[in-house]
């Protein structure tokens, strides 16, 4: 049976805060582990600041239906992987076959990362997101394979498991992607960017909910008047780039929010409901985008939907 000795090294390399439980380069289940893939769950529990990590203790001992470790390493609130199996454990099940994941036994085929966090009325943190994004992309440059090796449990379950709640699995392979190749050229633009964002005075500045990017964002009530917020993004050439958004979620926020997206064919529209997934970037689709330096993205006030309308931060990745 292969194991993973080299995971705390691979991921401190990667710059991902490591903490190493007890014996967890021998704390493993009997039977075949040659990883081709990286498997994300999350943990069902409710983590915080204070407490961040609820679920370290059922990963590493298990329950009463299913013997422990349950993955080989847990990631906290705060982003940090804490280690806990070198090699097989119980946390992917049958895989029903997903992408170049084939259908067989899971915990054979896959490393599994526990993110901390309910998936019912929470999401995970920024900080999780992106400790995920780097670890994942180590350990698939260290196996040798390729972004599409990443995949989320309710992709490979046969049982119907709805894990890791409240993320686009393409748009986190895509992130896993430009890490590995280096960095595709990206850029964020926050709504308290300097000299980026152009919007009217009907534009308040909020710093309500704490999912917010940055320090604050603006918000509109909705109207059917053109009052677009405007992000200026200097694009570094005629390419193609996807486009991703972040805004808090409430449900007083706007049911059909229109980001526009001012590609080289014509402004395009994307309707998005900010009423959910806040807090995590969320693609709106992949652009041809001109090069130079101009209003690229923008936030409308004209929809039919209610609430209040938010702009927060969009992201471009070039691809």
């Amino acid at each position: 049976m292969a194991t993973v000795p080299w995971l705390a090294d691979v991921l401190r390399s990667a710059g991902v805060q490591v903490k190493e439980e007890g014996d967890w380069l021998n704390r493993m289940r009997p039977g075949d582990f040659n990883p081709i893939g990286v498997l994300w769950h999350h943990t069902a529990a409710t983590s915080s600041a204070s407490n961040p990590h609820p679920a370290l203790n059922i990963c590493i001992n298990g329950r009463p239906d299913l013997a422990g470790p349950l993955c080989q390493a847990l990631v906290d609130y705060h982003g940090v992987f804490h280690l806990i199996s070198a090699g097989r454990c119980n946390h992917a099940g049958v895989s029903g076959g997903s992408g170049p994941i084939p259908a067989g036994d899971g915990n054979t085929l896959m490393i599994g990362w526990e993110i901390d966090y309910n998936g019912v009325s929470q999401e995970m943190t920024a900080a999780q997101y992106n400790a995920s994004i780097a670890a994942t992309a180590a350990v698939l440059t260290r196996l040798g394979r390729d972004a599409s090796h990443a995949r989320g449990h309710r992709e490979t379950s046969t049982t119907g498991k709805i894990d890791p709640s409240f993320i686009d699995l393409n748009v986190m392979r895509a992130d896993v992607a430009a890490r590995m190749s280096g960095g595709a050229w990206s850029t964020v633009v926050d709504n308290s960017t300097a000299g980026r964002l152009t919007a009217s005075s009907n534009w308040g500045i909020s710093t309500y909910s704490g999912q917010r990017y940055g320090a604050d964002y603006r918000y509109a009530d909705p109207a059917q008047v053109s009052d677009v917020a405007w992000y200026r993004v200097n694009v570094p050439a005629t390419a193609s780039y996807r486009v991703d958004a972040w805004w808090p979620a409430n449900s007083g926020y706007n049911s059909s929010a229109p980001y526009i997206v001012a590609t080289t064919t014509g402004n395009r529209t994307v309707y998005v409901d900010q009423r959910t997934g806040g807090g995590q970037w969320r693609a709106l689709g992949t652009f041809t985008l001109p090069a130079g330096d101009a209003n690229r993205v923008g936030v409308s006030r004209w929809t039919t939907g209610a609430g209040l309308v938010v702009a927060d931060a969009i992201r471009l990745t070039r691809i």
